[in-house]
Formats: C-alpha cells, sequence, structure tokens
C-alpha cells in the first residue's frame, strides 16, 4: 500500500470517529457545570434494587404502618344513627288553599327513617367512646360496631355544640372490656409530622389513610365556638367524622371533624379537633359529669396589620380586648378595652381563636400567666381562670300547665351568656333556651334562643317575672321578641 493510500485511509478513520461523536453528542455544548460533574456521573455507582421480605428489626418494623395500625384499629368503631321524622305525605300538605278544599286531615304527616353513618373513638375501657356531634344529633337510637363485627347499642351521654363533640356509653357492656386508645399532647405536633386517619368513610368499613400535617390552628372551617383545626392531608371523607388521627406512636392526636371539598369527596384538605380539647370533653363523660369551662369576660379581634402599625407592634398578632364584661374576671384582673394578649403560659397568641383554645384547655382555679401589650409595653399578668356561672333555679324558669307558653323554659341573661350569644353585655331580657315538641309554646312559634324583651308591657328583666306573667290567663298576649337580631311586636290570642 502506498504511502498516499495510508494517508487517505487515516483521514478517512479520523472523519468517521469525528462523526461518531457528533452524532452521539447533545446538540449544545456542555456547559461548564456540566463539564465539571462529569467525571462524577461516570463514576456514580448503581444501588443494588432492595430485596423484599418480612421486617427482622425494629428499625425494618418501622418502615410500615402496620404496627401502628394494629394497635390502634380496635380502638375506633363505627357508628350508626338513625334519627325519626315526620314527612308530609304531600307536598301540598303546607298549602292553606288545598287544606281548606281537601280538608284537613287529607294530608297526614307521617315518619320517616333517615341513617346516618361516622365513626368514633373508644377513650375508656368501659365503653365510653368519642365521636363528633353532628353525627349523632337528632338521633333517636345509635349503635356502634366494632372492628371484631360485635355491635352494641349505645346512650347518648354528652352532645357538645361548642365543640361539635359527643360523648355515648355502650348500653349493655357486661364483664367486657374495651380497648381504650392513649392521647397524645397534641400542642407537640409540628406540620410535617406523619399522621394515620382511621375510620368509615362512606360506610364501607374501616378504612386507613395516611398524610401529613399540613397546618395547624386553622380557623373558618366550622361554625363552632373553639376553632384551632388540625389540617391533614390523609384522606378523610364522608363516614370518617368522629374517627381517629394518630402519629406514629399510636397515641390519639385528633378527631376528624370536616373536609373542604367542592365534590364531596377527599381533595387532601381535612380537619381534625385537637386531642387536648378533646380529652376534656371525653373526660367529663367518663366520669358522667358536666363539662365546665373557662370564662375570660372580654370581647376580642384580631390584630390587623394597621392595628398593628398603631400599637407600634412588628407583626400583626395577639387577640386585642375590644370590650370587658363588668366584674368579670378579666376585669378583676385588671384587663382593659385595648389590650393585646400576646401568649399564655408561655405559648404565642395569634388571634382570639387561639386564645379561647388555649384558656379553654386550662383546668379550672389554676394559675396561669398572660402576657398583654399595653401602651407599647410588655407585661406579665398572673391570671386565675375561672367557671363560668351557671345557672339555677333562681336563673331559669320552665312554665306548665294550662299556659299559652307551656313548654317553655327561659334562662335570663348575664354577660356570660351575653358573650356566648353574641350579646351586648348589658343585653336585656330573657332568652329561650328549649321548646317542648308538641307543645303550646312551640304551637306559639317560639324557638330556642328567642329572647323575649317584653310581655304584655312587662319588662322581662328574669326568669321571675316571666313566670309571673306567663302564667297569667288573659285573652292577648302582647308580645316584643328578638330573633336573628331582629325585633318584631305580635299580638295571639291567650
Amino acid at each position: 500500500m502506498s504511502k498516499r493510500t495510508l494517508l487517505l485511509a487515516g483521514a478517512a478513520i479520523a472523519v468517521m470517529a469525528i462523526g461518531g461523536t457528533l452524532a452521539f453528542a447533545p446538540w449544545n455544548a456542555p456547559s461548564v457545570a456540566q463539564t465539571a460533574i462529569a467525571p462524577v456521573a461516570q463514576a456514580a455507582v448503581v444501588a443494588p434494587t432492595p430485596s423484599t421480605g418480612v421486617p427482622q428489626s425494629d428499625t425494618q418494623i418501622k418502615l410500615s404502618f402496620a404496627p401502628v395500625v394494629k394497635a390502634v384499629s380496635p380502638s375506633v368503631v363505627n357508628v350508626y344513627a338513625t334519627r325519626v321524622e315526620q314527612q308530609s305525605a304531600s307536598p301540598f300538605a303546607n298549602d292553606p288553599f288545598f287544606s281548606r278544599f281537601f280538608g284537613e286531615g287529607q294530608f297526614q304527616s307521617r315518619p320517616r327513617e333517615s341513617q346516618s353513618l361516622g365513626s368514633g373513638v373508644i377513650v375508656d375501657a368501659s365503653g365510653v367512646i368519642l365521636t363528633n356531634r353532628h353525627v349523632i344529633e337528632g338521633a333517636t337510637d345509635v349503635r356502634i360496631a366494632l372492628s371484631d363485627g360485635r355491635e352494641f347499642a349505645v346512650d347518648i351521654v354528652i352532645e357538645d355544640a361548642q365543640t361539635d363533640l359527643a360523648v355515648l356509653r355502650i348500653r349493655e357492656p357486661g364483664d367486657a372490656k374495651f380497648p381504650a386508645i392513649t392521647f397524645a399532647d397534641s400542642d407537640a405536633l409540628e406540620v410535617g409530622d406523619l399522621v394515620l386517619a382511621i375510620g368509615n368513610p362512606f360506610g364501607v368499613g374501616q378504612t386507613v389513610t395516611s398524610g401529613i400535617v399540613s397546618a395547624l390552628a386553622r380557623t373558618g372551617v366550622e361554625r363552632s365556638d373553639y376553632e384551632f383545626f388540625i389540617q391533614t392531608d390523609a384522606a378523610i371523607n364522608p363516614g370518617n367524622s368522629g374517627g381517629a388521627l394518630v402519629d406514629m406512636a399510636g397515641h390519639l392526636v385528633g378527631i376528624n371533624t370536616a373536609i373542604y371539598s367542592q365534590s364531596g369527596g377527599s381533595v387532601g384538605i381535612g380537619f381534625a379537633i385537637p386531642a387536648n380539647m378533646a380529652r376534656l370533653v371525653a373526660d367529663a363523660g367518663v366520669s358522667g359529669g358536666q363539662i365546665v369551662r373557662p370564662w375570660f369576660g372580654a370581647k376580642m379581634q384580631a390584630v390587623t396589620a394597621d392595628i398593628a402599625t398603631s400599637l407600634g407592634m412588628q407583626a400583626p398578632h395577639g387577640a386585642l380586648i375590644t370590650e370587658v364584661a363588668p366584674d368579670g374576671p378579666a376585669a378583676r384582673a385588671g384587663f382593659a378595652s385595648g389590650d393585646v394578649i400576646m401568649s399564655v403560659d408561655g405559648v404565642a397568641v395569634d388571634d382570639p381563636s387561639a386564645f379561647n383554645f388555649r384558656l379553654a384547655t386550662k383546668p379550672i382555679g389554676q394559675g396561669t400567666k398572660l402576657v398583654r401589650l399595653r401602651n407599647g409595653s410588655s407585661e406579665s399578668i398572673d391570671f386565675t381562670v375561672e367557671a363560668a356561672p351557671v345557672a339555677d333555679a333562681n336563673t331559669m324558669a320552665t312554665i306548665g300547665g294550662d299556659s299559652r307558653f307551656s313548654g317553655t323554659t327561659v334562662r335570663q341573661i348575664d354577660p356570660a351568656l351575653a358573650e356566648m350569644k353574641g350579646l351586648a353585655y348589658d343585653a336585656k331580657g330573657i332568652i329561650v333556651t328549649a321548646v317542648t315538641a308538641g307543645s303550646p309554646a312551640e304551637a306559639m312559634g317560639l324557638k330556642v334562643d328567642d329572647i323575649i324583651i317584653s310581655l304584655n308591657d312587662t319588662a322581662m328583666d328574669s326568669a321571675k317575672a316571666f313566670a309571673q306573667v306567663a302564667g297569667q290567663r288573659v285573652r292577648t298576649w302582647q308580645i316584643i321578641l328578638q330573633r336573628d337580631g331582629r325585633v318584631t311586636r305580635s299580638i295571639i290570642s291567650g
């Protein structure tokens, strides 16, 4: 082979080599960063595929939620509530024209059964169960089913509208002992912690879902007096209400109670009542006592950015006092309108809901430290937790006998009750607390939370005054009544 042939062959090989390199190289030239990491990428070692098998150590067991589920699931029950409602036999039953034409007896109402389902958590070995109030509200019969298939009838011990919690007790437990769950300190939760939700979604049976704590201290979720919810992305659906939200130790951190959804199903935004609040209701149910809550005696609002600037605060947080109840606990402790409560026992307060929650979890009679901001200066105040005034025979009255108001129970308004009902501290009148079904009072149209201001030109400033006037026999009644913020005057026959 000639020298020229060798040179041409070598050139051809070089061109092919360069062409191959360009063909398999990226279209863009590598950056400095790509060039720098290339040797590292070439030196990388491919990890071996992990083998599967039964966990052999405690460390391996923690990689599964199964041990937690096995420990906790027996404490979670299914709740079945039955309601008997009166349903009209015809859509024209309430129409006065058709009633006169066909006769009053043609449109008789008939009972209709409806059922709802939810979940519950056993909180005491004697058979005490915690659930949501909205699960059993208005129920005439409630039953629970355990994870092992046993079913029991239960009695409703407590219905607490302020927290949307209820306590049930197994009616005939016999000698059986039931697996009670352990409460966790929900204040120790942090955003990002792993949690499991256990309940009975859509009635399919006990179901476990996993997620994390998405947020804490959520408000504006539902209408309750103590809004301080745990938010989680663990799937929660209808039927999960009243079920358990547990941590990785198998302890109860919350009671699942609500979801945010436009479709009715889970979209990863669920809410649970913190265990520290749920424990107070559960303890009252176990002991058979009543829920006794603290009362601070002041109305508050959130600190906005503008308010924070006017008060010289660096950030808008805290609970701003707007009004103080005369001779209430806050007034006696020296609090005044314009004070900002910054913390409770060293825990920062972001808004009034946070303050109400923190105070509500304190035992009556316990001393606590409240930090307040006044005139730009912070100071610590020693505050003793006090209970709200309790209604007694002198402040309540029930009307019976042959009276137009028979079946009515009323209570005279005090500052604590006025605050709870959203009224002014100096509100006058008496408030209806109960109306017996089928009673003359119900037929007259009275409703719970109606405020009777005057009766036959007599001011209703006490329960005793109402009992005296309402027991009279007269031909007509003149009633000045406040309902939903509106004051009306009515005249009805005696």
